[in-house]
């Protein structure tokens, strides 16, 4: 039985179309080359036989129509290719009425479901809903399966300008929730433009998702266009690392990638060979999800071990708390044991803010970027409890002291020097066994008295230092000073890299705030992408905020447009001082010249505004807080410059 014609308007006259000329419609999906030749109004498969050349867009040349991709000619009105040869295309009938031109194709057949289908239905099964990327030439059947359930209301794809902006908010996005967002590529640059920012997840241990096209796996190995062997070219970042074959048991592979993100917070990545993406399913082919596929993490530590914790801890006077990002899930947990020890809290600074530093026991950060009450409290402290650290370089915790680690992860317990007590277990199970284990015991002594006193200390440097003023610009602590004032208390707040990072970590001080930053890689560029990824899980119930130098904001400026289009009411902070500081300190402090460090920067506000977002330049102290005062109202994006002086961090 033959398919019934639909008929569909093309033209609203034939006059739109000149004689001689060609031009691509689209019906029902099916893509049309029409043509005016000798007064009629052809209709042809826009599809070239040989290599899938857009037709529409070649020419009419001495009575023939050119394929723009290899020169192959077809009659204009009968599809036919002279000289006999029976590599001709479809010819579709065409009407005229009263109001227009019209094609008949067949109707299309209800979609079936592909491989793509089943994978894209089992991820979201599994809690993978929001995807950032582009859509390209070899992604184009799993970007449609996509669109199915984005139209269902299940999965919300963002489209940005650049892939590795897309990977940092992937990676903010798992850094904030513990889940795993996807990001989606093409094959070859696409895919590759993904490495920084899987880097970055993977060393701040968030899960990842990585779906990336392929070329057809015909053309493997033979240099193709964007050919990139993807399966090895990942396989340093990813922990899962597979290519999507025909024979796959689709539903399971992606069921495991997504287990694989969750469980070891790591990266897992699917590549997708052009071919396969659009193949129909197999008839008993049913996605999958995570129901009795993944177990609880609450798991206990070993009795020895927490006996010697709790030894060290009854032995101590002034215990001091140590919070890192693996904290993170746990931080009113540790809070509470903080306050029944009386012990100070510090926190490294991928943890700041996972305590107020207006809490009694809150002394803000550890480290390069941390504040002296901080150090203060490790000096004096005759034993450290440390909770979801790394022990870094730039955390310096002291190895003198004696230690509690406790981690979820045992190759991060004692990974860089021994500690005298490495506690293996979820960390709020954890603090329930020590907290029955110290029942009755003795209270320890107060040492609130002592963390009010060392910030009033802190305080009025902090007081002396907003004085310093500039002729250039302003000093960044009046920047952050106007921060503590008016940013929202329970924003989510993404940080770059550079001076301006330092300086967040000194003087910002956290409420109900979380912080997303890049922060064993360490790299540049990553907070308007990861403010994307932030919005993406907060959506409006949480104000957005990205901090940045003027090095770390020119990375990735154009996703400036990425927040207008998709209403992200983002509020970027730049701090332009036309300069990357941070290496101009680095190389006086080699003792080298200060060398091919400063910048040439568009003006910010004015890029913003020609985004569709609101911005605004200051340059004098008395406009700093009315300004930001405005950002902060703003209903959607905006952007406020303050130029400031590189010398005044």
């Amino acid at each position: 039985m033959e398919n019934k014609v639909s008929w569909h308007k093309v033209l609203n006259s034939r006059e739109e179309l000149a004689e001689g000329r060609v031009k691509t419609v689209t019906v029902s999906h099916k893509g049309i080359c029409l043509t005016h030749f000798e007064g009629k109004i052809s209709a042809l498969d826009n599809r070239c036989p040989h290599q899938g050349g857009p037709l529409g867009e070649g020419s009419i040349e001495n009575g023939l129509l050119r394929c723009p991709w290899h020169g192959w000619d077809f009659h204009p009105c009968t599809g036919k290719p002279p000289g006999g040869y029976d590599d001709g295309v479809e010819v579709f009938e065409v009407k005229e009425e009263h109001d227009g031109i019209y094609v008949g194709v067949p109707e299309e057949e209800e979609h079936k479901k592909t491989i793509s289908d089943i994978m894209v239905e089992t991820m979201v099964n599994w809690g993978v809903t929001k995807v950032f990327g582009m859509v390209g030439h070899s992604n184009l059947g799993f970007a449609d399966a996509m669109k199915r359930q984005e139209q269902k209301g299940k999965l919300e794809f963002f489209g940005v300008r650049h892939e590795g902006a897309a990977a940092f908010a992937v990676s903010a996005y798992g850094k904030l929730t513990g889940k795993p967002a996807a990001c989606f590529t093409i094959a070859g640059p696409g895919a590759t433009n993904l490495y920084t920012g899987m880097w970055d997840a993977k060393v701040d241990r968030a899960p990842f998702m990585a779906l990336t096209g392929q070329v057809a796996t015909q053309v493997v190995g033979t240099g193709n266009f964007q050919e990139v062997d993807l399966v090895q070219a990942f396989n340093t970042a990813a922990e899962f690392n597979h290519r999507v074959q025909r024979d796959s048991r689709h539903a399971e592979l992606m069921s495991l990638a997504v287990k694989h993100a969750i469980l070891k917070r790591d990266i897992s990545h699917l590549t997708f060979p052009d071919e396969v993406q659009e193949i129909e399913a197999m008839e008993n082919a049913k996605p999958l999800g995570p129901e009795d596929r993944i177990t609880g993490l609450d798991i206990a530590p070993p009795q020895a071990a927490v006996d010697k914790a709790l030894s060290l801890i009854k032995n101590s006077k002034r215990p001091l708390i140590i919070m890192g990002h693996g904290a993170r899930a746990h931080k009113k947990a540790v809070v509470k044991f903080a306050e029944d020890l009386n012990a100070p809290v510090v926190t490294t600074f991928k943890g700041k803010g996972l305590i107020a530093d207006s809490h009694p026991l809150g002394c803000g950060v550890l480290g390069r970027s941390g504040t002296p009450i901080a150090s203060w409290f490790m000096n004096e402290s005759d034993l450290l409890i440390v909770f979801g650290a790394s022990f870094s370089n730039h955390t310096g915790i002291t190895s003198k002291k004696p230690t509690i680690q406790v981690d979820f992860d045992p190759m991060a317990l004692s990974k860089f020097h021994k500690v005298d007590a490495a506690v293996w277990g979820e960390i709020s199970r954890t603090l329930k066994i020590f907290e029955a284990g110290l029942k009755g015991y003795p209270e320890f002594p107060d040492q609130r008295k002592e963390v009010a006193e060392r910030w009033a200390i802190w305080r009025k440097e902090k007081e002396k230092r907003l004085g310093e003023t500039s002729e250039t610009g302003l000093s960044s602590i009046a920047v952050f000073d106007a921060m503590n004032k008016l940013s929202p208390k329970n924003a989510v707040m993404c940080v770059d890299v550079g001076n301006n990072a330092y300086s967040f970590g000194r003087y910002f001080e956290p409420e109900e705030h979380d912080f997303l930053m890049s922060g064993y890689l360490g790299s540049i560029g990553f907070a308007l992408p990861a403010a994307m990824g932030a919005w993406a899980a907060v959506g409006n119930s949480r104000p957005v905020v990205a901090v940045a130098g003027d090095g770390g904001l020119c990375q990735y400026l154009a996703e400036i447009t990425t927040l207008v289009k998709y209403n992200m009411p983002v509020k970027v902070i730049v701090l332009n001082n036309f300069e990357l500081g941070k290496i101009s300190k680095e190389q006086r402090a080699a003792e080298l010249d200060v060398w091919q460090t400063s910048l040439s920067n568009p003006n910010f506000a004015e890029y913003a505004v020609s985004c569709g977002a609101w911005g605004k330049r200051v340059s004098q102290a008395s406009e700093l807080e009315a300004a930001m005062k405005e950002l902060f109202q703003q209903e959607g994006c905006g952007l406020l410059e303050v130029i400031t002086d590189v010398s005044l961090i």
